[in-house]
């Protein structure tokens, strides 16, 4: 019914948006509109290329979705190896924000046989200087096709201020390469087309440095930065604590530019904007980092100057906004600036503390009337058409206001009609409540499922409890009572609040025999440990929890002193983990356990530190962990070598591997091939990818064992040390970096839905079979180098919809697409981990077994 509602409201949603983008920054999450090769909005004259095969694969012929001609542009094939002079060039006739492009193949009614595997992305915003796209990791490479008809869409990050755009396919001789291709985005109403500022700068804090430079500038910058376009208008603000980031894989600063005050004799930073035509200028909206704790606050004062012509006008612009020492909150300072006319801004702004940071500059404006001639292109044939038309534009807005309350009456409509249904469905849904005699406990406003399953079970498949709100409702697409009896648990009809970890440990072990025999632990006889992040990292059955921890601790205390702080690689809502160096480790740990580095030198570690504020069930579940971690010893998991407990704060101290985390290590990699010749870039082999997958599944394999649940396996826990060693930890949870990967529940429960099973997100089952549906992901991730999150293309409310698709089994669920490096054998492996019934799902064993076998 919501899914009804919000394609109901998604068209007003657009034509408020329309008129609204004048007064407001452009949002690169709404900002995604086809720009007209697939409609035709954009003429075949618009359309070039360098080359054609023939006249049947000229440009005109690239548009996405289309078949006209011989079904794609594509280039006429040249003796040079390795070339890229070849390319498919669109010109929109006015700048625009391209946050989103898409391609495809030759299809031709299934007579098509060629693709751009890879392709790269050039756009000029006057058709003189030419730009070559680089990704925010400095990547120009862009990853296309991998058969003649899907549409592979990649997101521009950072986005595109454009006029033109050129596709260049990477042409190897290994294969032809045809394209079809579509631009996504909007119109750029600012009209700028750059920004001349200073450099930004380097902020040295006493952990590490903050780096203010503007990293995806697209103009030249030496000591200052001219001619481009960066940071300042992508579309992302900065967080309140500038050491954040909001952009994955950003380092600290990353979001702004940033300078000192000492660097700048006359204490302001100059910034001078160009744009594409003389505007009319209302205002300017600058985003400022105000956190005066760290001498950083929004500008004191700002100058403008304007030229319309040759000249700057020789009266200036003044405004000091209200100081504000209170809330360290980033914010948007509007700055009037009266309707002046002009082609060029120049601003002085002021400092107000030894550092002022700004992470995006937005104008709001109307294009002049009398000098309304587009740029200059390459291109004769400009459009003498595109003038702006004052009543044109009254007659639009009128149509577009019509067009609202036209769309506000059927919205009220639909909503009269869903009132009318629920309660249709009220007494259907009673029938099915009853049949399952469900009972939901409330629990700090969220739904705690505490159940005992009535389905048979293994050891190795031990259930664990979840508590989180039932983000899935069973609405009317579920109510099918005699199917979902024999797929939903049976809750127990009075429900208890679910018992903390520590409670859980002291009950007494047993078992619930079903009726074919097989033994089931009831959900009392799980053990959550609620670890110093404050997730669940492993769920135990209290069996192995009694036989793990009913022995004395065997690591040693370790003295505080010897410990030297390197970097904070995570928190959470119990303590946090902090990157170490620790002096003389080698004297205080087991002699099984060999460490690969000199004797005498620091070791680095990974300190797990519980908060000195933390509640006693912290503290006892930490002290629970330690026994459990003490126990676990495989050369693929992360190993607890010694301990700080004899005073507050409590610490565990982990190995910690010198390369990172996989994630990070492999995004920083490229397969072997062409490609990583011709970037230069560092390289990792099919093999090595097999090898590093193999002791994942070993680590899993000996955690299963021991009827450990993880709950969150996913490439950014596990660790890289030496010669592709991989040792499977916890930290990823914690980490600011990869929040991106978690979706909050009602703001407490934190999953990584992306990894979940179906069953794990509606049901909140966790067990070994939702430890192979994560791995399977954790593949995926690997074999694509880490350079996608999965599902990329899916919004995490879509995610959640495709896991009702696996509970409805109507053939309609999305599964993750074959990576270009993975053989169709290897595929298969993960197709049945991804399996619904989760008794179908292979082992541990059998997958490590199965990756010895893939291995060269």
């Amino acid at each position: 019914m919501m899914r009804h509602l919000s394609d109901s409201l998604f068209l007003p949603l657009i034509v408020i948006q329309l008129l609204g983008t004048v007064t407001s920054q452009v949002n690169p999450g709404v900002c995604r509109y086809a720009l007209g090769m697939s409609s035709r909005q954009i003429s075949d004259e618009d359309i070039s290329a360098s080359s054609q095969w023939s006249e049947s694969t000229a440009a005109r012929y690239g548009r996405l979705d289309g078949e006209e001609g011989d079904g794609a542009w594509c280039p006429e094939i040249t003796g040079e190896p390795d070339h890229l002079k070849e390319f498919l060039q669109i010109d929109l006739r006015s700048l625009h924000f391209i946050t989103l492009v898409g391609t495809q193949g030759r299809h031709a009614g299934g007579m098509g046989n060629e693709f751009a595997q890879m392709y790269k992305i050039k756009y000029s915003r006057d058709g003189s200087r030419w730009i070559s796209w680089r990704n925010r990791q400095g990547k120009q490479v862009i990853e296309g096709n991998r058969n003649t008809y899907d549409i592979a869409l990649r997101d521009m990050q950072p986005p595109i201020i454009a006029r033109l755009v050129r596709f260049m396919p990477v042409i190897d001789h290994s294969m032809n390469v045809c394209m079809r291709v579509e631009l996504y985005g909007c119109e750029w109403l600012d009209g700028l087309v750059s920004y001349n500022a200073p450099a930004g700068q380097q902020m040295n804090l006493p952990a590490y440095p903050v780096y203010l430079n503007d990293s995806v500038y697209d103009g030249a910058v030496i000591y200052s930065m001219t001619e481009g376009l960066g940071q300042l208008t992508d579309g992302v603000c900065g967080e309140d604590d500038f050491t954040l980031s909001h952009v994955h894989n950003g380092w600290p600063g990353y979001d702004y530019v940033g300078w000192n005050n000492d660097s700048f004799p006359g204490g302001s930073v100059e910034i001078m904007f160009e744009f594409d035509r003389i505007r009319n200028f209302t205002s300017m909206k600058v985003h400022c980092n105000n956190m005066f704790s760290r001498h950083v606050k929004a500008f004191q004062q700002v100058v403008c100057h304007f030229r319309s012509d040759s000249d700057w006008e020789t009266t200036p612009l003044a405004f000091s906004p209200v100081e504000d020492e209170k809330n360290p909150s980033a914010r948007f300072i509007t700055v009037k600036l009266a309707n002046h006319m002009a082609s060029a801004i120049k601003c002085q702004f002021y400092f107000a503390d030894a550092w002022m940071l700004f992470s995006e500059i937005t104008f709001q404006s109307d294009t002049a009337m009398y000098n309304t001639t587009p740029p200059s292109t390459p291109k004769p044939e400009d459009d003498p058409t595109h003038k702006v038309d004052d009543s044109n534009t009254r007659i639009l807005i009128g149509c577009l206001v019509a067009i609202i309350f036209i769309l506000v009456a059927i919205i009220v409509i639909i909503l009269w009609r869903q009132v009318w249904q629920k309660m249709l469905e009220k007494a259907s849904r009673r029938i099915l409540d009853d049949e399952l005699t469900a009972s939901l406990s409330i629990q700090s406003e969220t739904f705690s499922y505490n159940h005992t399953s009535n389905r048979p079970g293994t050891a190795g498949e031990q259930e664990s409890n979840s508590t989180y709100e039932r983000i899935f409702p069973l609405g009317p697409d579920y109510q099918e009572p005699s199917r979902l009896i024999c797929k939903l648990p049976e809750f127990p009809q009075n429900s208890e609040e679910p018992a903390s970890a520590a409670s859980a440990a002291s009950k007494s072990t047993t078992q619930t025999v079903v009726q074919d025999g097989a033994p089931h632990y009831a959900e009392a006889d799980i053990v959550n440990l609620q670890g110093v992040t404050g997730g669940n990292t492993y769920a135990i059955p209290a069996v192995t929890m009694d036989l793990l921890s009913g022995k004395d601790v065997v690591v040693e205390e370790f003295p505080r002193k010897l410990l030297t702080f390197k970097e904070k690689l995570g928190e959470g809502q119990f303590g946090e983990v902090h990157l170490c160096e620790a002096e003389g480790m080698q004297e205080f740990i087991n002699e099984d356990y060999l460490f690969d580095v000199p004797e005498g030198q620091p070791v680095l570690v990974a300190v797990k530190m519980l908060r000195s504020d933390a509640n006693k069930n912290a503290r006892n579940d930490f002290l629970k962990e330690i026994k459990i971690m003490s126990r676990l010893k495989d050369p693929n998991i992360i190993r607890l070598l010694a301990v700080c407990i004899y005073s507050d704060p409590l610490c565990m101290i982990t190995e910690y591997m010198e390369n990172g985390d996989l994630n990070q290590f492999l995004s920083r990699h490229e397969p072997e091939g062409q490609l990583a010749l011709l970037s230069n870039a560092s390289t990792v082999s099919f093999g090595d990818l097999c090898y590093m997958a193999t002791q994942i599944a070993s680590g899993m394999k000996y955690l299963s064992s021991l009827n450990f649940v993880h709950r969150d396996l996913a490439t950014r826990n596990c660790l890289v040390g030496k010669n592709y060693t991989i040792k499977i930890a916890d930290f990823g949870m914690s980490r600011n970096l990869y929040s991106g990967d978690y979706y909050r529940i009602q703001g407490r429960a934190v999953l990584p839905i992306r990894w979940m099973s179906w069953e794990s997100i509606l049901l909140g089952k966790f067990t070994t079979a939702s430890d192979v549906w994560a791995y399977a992901v954790t593949l995926w991730e690997i074999l694509n180098f880490c350079k996608e999150q999965p599902y990329s293309q899916l919004t995490d409310e879509q995610v959640i919809e495709n896991t009702g698709e696996f509970f409805r089994d109507q053939k309609r669920q999305i599964y993750l697409p074959q990576p270009v490096l993975c053989p169709d054998s290897l595929y298969k492996i993960m197709l049945n981990c991804w399996r619904r019934n989760a008794k179908e799902r292979p082992s541990f064993q059998e997958l490590h077994r199965a990756l010895l076998d893939l291995q060269p």
